[in-house]
């Protein structure tokens, strides 16, 4: 099992731990500078844990013919692809702006590393963890540099074969610096929106026995939140989701994305989820013994018994009674034990009935 990892400061995520619970912004924010703050005050108001953007310098990602490419689509903010993209990117100067808002309303921002020059900027803004996307989970010379910043790395694992999976982790742990393990793997399926019968949570169990030293999660992109309740409940370390401010909004991400009313919900499930499957120690409750008391089950007699009597199998029987007496759960104990006094029929048979003590 995965040790403990601070994944921000003074949160740590696995072991008994609540589940990590990501916002992500992504571009949702339609390159408006208000926009992002909203959305981000609205992650930290929805309880969520962190916020989280993309973060790209175009000219590493992309080639020049990528970025000249035609863009009609009804998403585009641009004729060609890399006016679209020019038009969704913040600049450097513009993140530490949402950095510095992040740190006045008190909740961690990051950022998902997208290229190199992306990878070192967030390094110099002292971000606490680094976001890898799926896109870039075989991209093994951006995870060896991520894995040397020293950060924790939370790596999406869509769009890759489980041989794939198995490389990403490889070059993440080779490349950290001794020591545990600071990477948590979240099952992703690379479809806007993700219908259910492709995310696969159960690869969550397979991840957890293939990289038993390695924190797993799940990031979604279906619609709604019930699969990523799910998840939690499947034991969910972090969960990463898209937060919008409105569903129908231009842009391809919205559609699977949570708007803040939503997001709250999801907080608030994985939190009661999170108190329900309790510590795994099957005991009797303090809430429960009203309930004992009302309907707990007694010995009474089946007959009338005269002292002397030595209690057959026959003589009792289990109901709810008054006086409450010796429990049902005792009846091998009870049975060849001398009674010492009468017993009318039906009557509840008492500790004080027997030389024997028993609790009732």
């Amino acid at each position: 099992m995965a040790k403990s990892l601070e994944i921000c400061p003074k949160r740590l995520i696995g072991s008994d731990n609540p589940c990590f619970i990501i916002a992500e912004v992504g571009q949702n924010h339609q390159g408006d500078m208000e926009i992002a703050k909203h959305l981000i005050l609205k992650a930290k108001e929805s309880g969520a844990d962190c916020v989280k953007f993309q973060k790209s310098d175009l000219a590493t990602k992309f080639n020049a013919a990528s970025l000249a490419r035609p863009y009609l689509s009804e998403n585009s903010w641009g004729e060609t692809y890399g006016t679209h993209k020019s038009h969704l990117e913040f600049s450097e100067s513009q993140f530490r702006q949402l950095q510095q808002y992040s740190q006045e309303i008190g909740i961690p921002f990051t950022a998902s590393a997208m290229d190199e020059v992306s990878l070192q900027f967030l390094h110099s803004l002292n971000v606490p963890f680094i976001k890898i996307g799926s896109g870039d989970a075989n991209n093994y010379q951006l995870l060896r540099s991520a894995a040397a910043t020293g950060r924790p790395i939370v790596l999406s694992t869509g769009m890759q074969s489980m041989e794939g999976v198995r490389k990403a982790v490889q070059c993440v742990l080779e490349a950290q610096a001794g020591g545990d393990a600071r990477l948590c793997v979240l099952q992703c399926t690379s479809s806007y929106p993700t219908p259910p019968s492709h995310v696969n949570l159960r690869v969550m169990r397979t991840y957890a026995q293939e990289f038993p030293g390695v924190h797993i999660g799940y990031s979604g992109h279906e619609e709604g939140y019930a699969i990523s309740l799910a998840a939690a409940a499947l034991g969910a370390k972090v969960i990463e989701r898209h937060i919008t401010f409105d569903k129908n909004a231009k842009g391809s991400d919205h559609k699977c994305s949570l708007e803040p009313e939503e997001f709250c919900r999801l907080v608030s499930g994985v939190r009661e989820i999170e108190a329900a499957l309790g510590t795994g120690v099957k005991e009797i409750l303090a809430a429960e013994e009203p309930v004992i008391k009302k309907l707990g089950k007694t010995l009474v007699s089946t007959q009338d018994l005269a002292p002397g009597t030595i209690i057959q199998r026959e003589h009792l029987v289990a109901k709810v009674a008054e006086p409450r007496g010796i429990n049902a759960e005792l009846v091998d104990c009870v049975v060849g034990q001398e009674l010492l006094r009468f017993i009318k029929k039906d009557e509840s048979l008492l500790s004080t009935d027997f030389k024997t003590s028993f609790h009732d």
